[in-house]
């Protein structure tokens, strides 16, 4: 059994990408799509295999690798797995990888000593853990417009015209253990009272050009069965108003803005983190902290 040649890999549009973790695969999904993404000319087939603790387990691994041969990706704890995976890709020219093994000897050679491997070590319930449940507990109570007389215990607030990614781009911040509130924004009608007057969130306005609103408001019509072409709801003048009055208002306040129209979630939420970071640095600064 061999892996797939290059010639077959120029020939198809697809090809196998197999993670093997013992624990919940969140990192090696994170890795792998990251990697795949470089390569917009071919898509992965993802095979994920979650909690492989025992041979039994990586047994059906080894064989779906088998029946479906491609790139192998894994983090596994124990050496008679890991060594078994890895001398079954090497004898069938697999290509194969351990994602962590290459940081763990940087840290090693960094910090000195054996690492003391622990199996979901990254996913232990600690404080961290605990910070990032209460924020998404937060975020999702104050989600469109909620709860807006608890906003001064929010870390950020996101104000923005329907459909300009304001609540995946709070439930993204809150599992990075940020509790983030989002007020959605509508000429003509005022905003919740003490917006203003917030001192300790970070408040951003979230605007898209009108092409983009317009494009995936159309979607959500249509996925409501609700096409309605002449609404202003998608009518390109009044998206442009809206768009025009987040900015006007947003202004006013002196509260930042990020278009988010060739953004994705996460250059957003990488942007917005970069602001709190400093908004905290001058509140520390302003009270002496």
């Amino acid at each position: 059994m061999t892996g797939v040649t290059d010639a077959t890999r120029e020939s198809e549009s697809y090809y196998h990408l197999h993670l093997v973790s013992d624990s919940t695969g969140e990192t090696l999904i994170s890795v792998g799509r990251a990697a795949a993404a470089q390569y917009s000319s071919v898509r992965p087939i993802e095979h994920i295999y979650p909690l492989v603790r025992t041979h039994k387990q990586l047994d059906k691994a080894i064989q779906a690798i088998e029946e479906c041969p491609g790139i192998v990706l894994y983090t596994l704890t124990d050496p008679e797995l890991r060594n078994r995976l890895k001398t079954y890709c090497q004898t069938n020219s697999v290509p194969v990888l351990s994602v962590l093994a290459p940081v763990v000897r940087l840290f090693q050679a960094y910090i000195g000593g054996a690492p003391e491997p622990r199996v979901g070590g990254q996913h232990q319930l600690d404080g961290e853990y605990f910070r990032r449940i209460d924020a998404m507990n937060y975020t999702v109570m104050h989600d469109d417009g909620q709860h807006t007389d608890g906003l001064e215990g929010a870390d950020v607030v996101l104000l923005g015209i329907s459909r300009s990614s304001k609540t995946p781009t709070s439930i993204y911040l809150a599992n990075r253990g940020i509790k983030t509130a989002n007020i959605p924004l509508v000429p003509n009608i005022p905003v919740p009272p003490g917006l203003s007057d917030l001192k300790r969130p970070l408040v951003v306005g979230l605007v898209a050009s009108a092409e983009r609103v317009i494009e995936i408001r159309r979607n959500r019509l249509l996925g409501l069965n609700a096409n309605q072409p002449n609404d202003a709801y998608i009518d390109r003048e009044s998206v442009a108003e809206e768009i025009s009055f987040s900015r006007r208002l947003c202004a006013r306040h002196g509260w930042p803005v990020i278009d988010v129209t060739r953004r994705s979630i996460e250059e957003t939420a990488a942007a917005i983190i970069g602001l709190l970071q400093e908004h905290r640095r001058r509140i520390s600064e302003s009270t002496g902290g």
